[in-house]
């Protein structure tokens, strides 16, 4: 088991469209209040709160919210090596451990000293044209190059350090974390890597006459993706899409930064999280 993690300092953050997610979050931070930590409570997408992650103001930030809360906090957290606890009022909740109703007693586990952190690796991700880089990001669950507005596959040539591995037809190319692989790269087909693991993933989405496998790179590897038709788009984390144009590249390698979640128990909770997700039929809100 990996240290205990013991912070003094805590923020608390909630989505912004989410109502109930800012009531739990400032209940959280009166918690903490009365416990005599140093607390504050506020919007995950507040300008000054970056600039406060960055200086250095708190030891542990709060997201209280879904999926999609956890992945902006690991974009803002994870540059500057700032742990995060979830706190999941979304649906699915693939990358949090915590539920509403359970954060008061996590709370006291953690100042029991029974928490401890995960790494998770992330993407650097660049797109060039000509040369010159037009754009880059981090990524925690997966970039993807894929078509635009027309309902026509397109043609990617993914190369892994330096070598061609293939050339798609496809309706696009996903490059996933091992974070990732629950995410659109489960939804295309991939498998699912343990959350541990520093490895991309390369699936391809809806391939025509191309190989339909999922690729896993060996640690350390690189993977560039050369557009070569028109109508295709780049999305990281499921951000609005840039354009690409013809002989665009978007290169994807390991960051050189981890998000850091907080966890409680043994590192078994990955297993147990995801197969009381995938038995969930979420149309009718039950198990099977």
């Amino acid at each position: 088991m990996p240290d205990p993690f013991l912070p003094k300092r805590l923020v608390v953050t909630a989505y912004p469209k989410m109502p109930a997610a800012f009531a739990e979050a400032e209940a959280i931070s009166n918690y903490l209040t009365e416990r005599g930590l140093e607390s504050s409570c506020g919007s995950l997408y507040e300008e000054d709160l970056r600039k406060r992650t960055k200086n250095g103001d708190f030891d542990m930030l709060i997201a209280v919210g879904g999926d999609g809360t956890m992945l902006r906090a690991g974009h803002l957290c994870a540059p500057y090596g700032v742990p995060i606890l979830g706190i999941n009022l979304g649906r699915l909740g693939f990358l949090i451990q915590v539920q509403q109703k359970e954060w008061r007693d996590m709370l006291e586990r953690l100042f029991k000293g029974e928490a401890w952190i995960e790494n998770r690796m992330m993407l650097r991700v660049e797109h060039f044209r000509a040369g010159d880089v037009l754009g880059s990001w981090h990524a925690l669950n997966e970039a993807v190059v894929g078509r635009g507005q027309y309902l026509r596959p397109v043609k990617l040539a993914a190369i892994a350090d330096g070598h061609l591995l293939t050339t798609y037809i496809a309706d696009g190319l996903i490059a996933a974390t091992p974070t990732g692989s629950t995410a659109y790269a489960l939804a295309a087909g991939g498998p699912i890597l343990p959350p541990e693991l520093r490895n991309i993933l390369i699936v391809p989405i809806a391939p025509h006459l191309s190989v339909d496998r999922a690729v896993v790179l060996a640690e350390g590897s690189a993977v560039s993706i050369h557009v070569r038709s028109e109508n295709t788009v780049l999305s990281v984390d499921g951000a609005i899409p840039t354009g690409l144009a013809e002989d665009d590249r978007v290169d994807i390698r390991t960051a050189g930064y981890t998000a850091k979640f907080v966890r409680f128990g043994d590192a078994g909770y990955f297993y147990r999280n995801l197969t009381a997700h995938m038995n969930q039929n979420p149309a009718i809100g039950m198990t099977r």
